[in-house]
């Protein structure tokens, strides 16, 4: 099953044939004191580092979230996305948990976006999807609802059921377009979580074949060397079914064991982004 997004210019599809979709995590203002500050004061020139650095790094979608508390966050949306698509062509993750963010993000960008995100909660699946299906976007859906995150699989599954069910037969989205992002909970927390989010990954990729995104930081949260962790937990995560994920592309330790499990998997025909990006850092070490 693929997910197709698309810039004004470019087109990046995730899928489980495909090498795995790194969404850079870094334009986002959670746990950047000086990146508020500068937000609020309608400054938003760190953007383009933030777009550089991960570029560079290999992210092949750029989240997008400008929740700044004190902001107005509707239109810092729109000034980001018009910034970043002026500065790069690949594809945008419109990321916000108010709907006039959502709508002002998509309604700004050209292409096909992604939107960080929807719940299984009744009124988030109301106010979210026809937004996502006037736009003509894709989706991350979690499945937690009103009631609870839940911790067994199972229970994950029945709420990627109601989704599915609810975000194609009532709205009309393709499947396709739907991509799950499994609950990815920190080891560091309970050390039987990061089992139970690989057999979610497991059961969701049986079941319904669906691409699949989490946010790779949550897993090693609040643990030390966090780069070491997250690059074991990937792989591990694309073996049962993960398509992509929300990283920080700077972590050089962390993109190398995604593209090295893209050759593994067989997702890097003859090895050719490997040996390209190796080629390539020697360039960079050398100059």
């Amino acid at each position: 099953m693929h997910t197709t997004l698309r810039s004004a210019t470019r087109e990046v599809v995730i899928g489980d044939d495909q090498p795995f979709c790194i969404i850079g995590e870094r334009i986002n203002p959670t746990g950047r004191k000086i990146f508020q500050e500068q937000l609020r004061a309608g400054d938003l020139s760190r953007i383009a580092i933030d777009v550089a650095q991960q570029v560079a790094g290999g992210a092949m979608v750029l989240d997008v979230n400008m929740g700044v508390p004190l902001a107005d966050e509707v239109d810092l949306m729109v000034q980001a996305v018009t910034m970043i698509q002026g500065l790069s062509d690949i594809p945008l993750c419109i990321d916000s948990s108010v709907i006039e963010a959502l709508d002002a993000g998509l309604s700004t960008y050209q292409g096909k976006a992604l939107v960080n995100s929807v719940t299984a909660e009744d009124d988030r699946l109301e106010a979210i999807l026809p937004l996502v299906k006037r736009h003509g976007a894709a989706i991350i859906a979690l499945p937690n609802d009103e009631f609870e995150i839940p911790m067994e699989p199972g229970r994950r599954l029945e709420l990627v059921r109601k989704i599915v069910e609810v975000a194609t037969g009532t709205y009309g989205i393709a499947i396709e377009d739907i991509v799950i992002d499994p609950l990815a909970m920190p080891i560091g927390a309970d050390t039987t979580l990061v089992a139970k989010t690989l057999e979610t990954i497991s059961m969701i990729h049986a079941e319904f074949g669906l691409n699949m995104t989490l946010g790779a930081s949550n897993v090693s949260f609040g643990m030390p060397d966090r780069a070491t962790l997250g690059a074991v937990f990937m792989p591990m995560a694309m073996k049962c079914g993960l398509t992509s994920a929300i990283m920080d592309a700077r972590t050089p330790q962390l993109v190398r064991a995604v593209k090295a499990a893209d050759l593994m998997l067989d997702h890097d025909p003859w090895g050719a982004n490997w040996i390209s990006a190796h080629r390539a850092q020697q360039a960079a070490d050398a100059s």
